[in-house]
């Protein structure tokens, strides 16, 4: 099979971001990208934030085929309690110090990111998907990690009810990057769900 890894924009090789991107955004430097490839159709695969891209992707692009979401991330997250607790201290906290030294709050993930960045991360984090994933219509195959935390097995539950044609695999000692802590299972798997032929 032809493989193309895409560096969207802010990420590995590519240009840094001029403005706060959007989902809209990166699932239209996508839709261009399969302009230029030139393909009628394409299988997809889609790791974490690149899940969202797809979801948002999909909504009116037709030549994706098959899609592979692993740790897919954009549905609506239950709130624990730590949650809550981390919100009220920053609501307390801001009014007395400066927010520089509030960054223990944040997750490393958003600490990391540029000031640009940022704000396309809060733009897009408020994007809630749940309903786009129940709008999927594509032969889909749901890989997680029984210890990812980041999205968790209960979001990976709720996409299989979510997604009429999809089915759900766990790896049980992996977390959120299972395709790099068991590669063979993961590429097997893959392998093996988008080289079969289709029964309707």
């Amino acid at each position: 099979m032809r493989v193309v890894a895409v560096d969207m924009t802010g990420f590995g090789k590519s240009k840094l971001m001029e403005y706060p991107y959007s989902l809209d955004d990166y699932a239209n430097e996508i839709r261009e990208l399969l302009d230029k490839l030139g393909e009628k159709k394409v299988d997809l695969l889609a790791h974490s934030f690149g899940a969202r891209v797809a979801v948002r992707l999909l909504k009116d692009e037709k030549r994706i085929d098959k899609i592979v979401f692993t740790g897919a991330a954009g549905l609506k997250p239950r709130k624990s309690i730590k949650y809550f607790f981390k919100k009220a201290s920053f609501f307390i906290l801001k009014n007395f110090v400066k927010r520089e030294k509030l960054k223990f709050l944040y997750s490393k993930d958003y600490q990391n990111l540029s000031p640009v960045m940022k704000k396309s991360f809060q733009k897009i984090i408020s994007d809630n998907l749940n309903d786009e994933y129940s709008k999927i219509q594509n032969r889909t195959l749901l890989i997680f990690g029984k210890k990812d935390r980041q999205t968790p097995p209960y979001m990976a539950k709720l996409m299989k009810k979510l997604i009429k044609k999809s089915r759900l695999y766990f790896f049980a000692n992996a977390g959120h990057f299972c395709f790099i802590e068991k590669p063979d299972e993961f590429n097997s798997l893959v392998f093996s769900f988008l080289t079969e032929k289709d029964n309707d």
